[in-house]
């Protein structure tokens, strides 16, 4: 296995779009690293320039000791699994598996090994035989992760592979990505669009948005801190709640939305006197709002909507203008349409600028 390094690589194309503006971080040896972020982030687009896929217009990019900028596909050792399975419909799970060592000249003992290899990580040992009509749509995805195992490659590249299953499936899947690198040690670059699997798979995340990278960091650092707005409200669902005001003192900390409408934030954090008396957002998630205890921190939402899920229950909320989601454990609740006392826990709030969506630090 081998570290990948990017160096402010960008991609810009023929019509002058960037589609990756200096891009610059490190993927450790056997690490399982995920990029993450909406449609034309340009996670895929750095993902493809790793592969050799797409040119990068500047920036160096590593794989191991090698700078691989102008180095063809084929020569970088590397194994991608795209979103379709791509299997041979006419051969069999095994010849599936084997065809690529058959195309790089390996002897049949060989392609034998490394099949077998593949078939026992993979739980695929019955199905060598069925051809790709005859499985399931996990078991279609197995194959193609199995198929880029048997290469050996320094880095396995991961474009979104789980986007054509069922939910289900998906969860499924995850495991098995998350088993297969225990198991193989492989240094892997994992892209999606999914929070969840982001959250779930990656040791380290890549945030990205119109190019640019936002944040990197492990997901539960991200998720406790995040760098600003995009990221805040990007990971976690419900995404964060962000509340619009002026932060002011009133028996405490409390942020002023206009119109009457005042929230306590539940403590007497030390914060600078140049956040006091100025726009700012506040970041809340929805399990640190919480039903009040009749304490002075409480305040009033008005209920529109509660979604009863068995385990926990999301209650949407209006405060005058503006929208909050409260994650709470199942309990009886007044019906949409009336009031519930709230309150912030205390110290599990987030400050950010109004203007930028930076996070404000003290």
């Amino acid at each position: 296995m081998a570290q990948v390094r990017l160096d402010q690589v960008r991609k810009v194309y023929p019509n002058g779009f960037v589609g990756v503006e200096g891009a610059t971080f490190d993927v450790a040896d056997g690490e399982l690293l995920v990029l993450v972020g909406p449609s034309g982030c340009g996670k895929s687009t750095l993902l493809r320039m790793i592969a050799g896929l797409e040119d990068i217009s500047s920036g160096t990019l590593r794989i191991g000791d090698r700078i691989v900028n102008d180095v063809a596909p084929k020569d970088r050792d590397i194994a991608m699994v795209f979103q379709s399975y791509a299997l041979y419909p006419h051969m069999s799970v095994a010849e599936n598996l084997g065809f690529g060592l058959k195309l790089r000249g390996k002897s049949k003992t060989e392609i034998a090994q490394r099949v077998d290899e593949a078939a026992r990580v993979l739980e695929l040992g019955k199905l060598l035989d069925r051809k790709p009509a005859a499985l399931s749509g996990g078991q279609r995805q197995r194959v193609a992760l199995g198929r880029a195992l048997v290469r050996h490659p320094q880095v396995f590249l991961l474009d979104e592979p789980l986007s054509n299953l069922d939910a289900k499936l998906r969860a499924g899947m995850r495991v098995e990505i998350a088993r297969l690198h225990r198991q193989v040690g492989a240094t892997m670059v994992y892209v999606t669009h999914d929070q969840v699997e982001a959250m779930t798979l990656g040791q380290r995340i890549v945030v990205l948005k119109d190019g640019h990278v936002q944040q990197i960091d492990t997901p539960m650092a991200l998720y406790e801190r995040p760098a600003n707005l995009f990221v805040a409200t990007f990971l976690g669902s419900p995404a964060m709640n962000v509340l619009q005001g002026r932060l002011v003192r009133a028996d405490g900390l409390a942020l002023d939305l206009g119109e009457g409408h005042r929230v306590p934030l539940g403590d007497g954090r030390a914060v600078p006197e140049a956040w006091l008396q100025r726009d700012i957002a506040i970041g809340v998630r929805p399990e640190s709002v919480q039903p009040a205890g009749g304490g002075a921190g409480a305040f009033d939402g008005t209920i529109e909507m509660i979604e009863a899920l068995g385990n926990e229950t999301l209650v949407n909320l209006r405060i005058g203008p503006q929208a909050l989601v409260s994650r709470m454990a199942p309990r009886e609740l007044p019906p949409p349409g009336e009031p519930l006392p709230l309150e912030i826990v205390p110290g599990r709030w987030h400050a950010f600028d109004a203007g930028t969506g930076e996070r404000l630090t003290a």
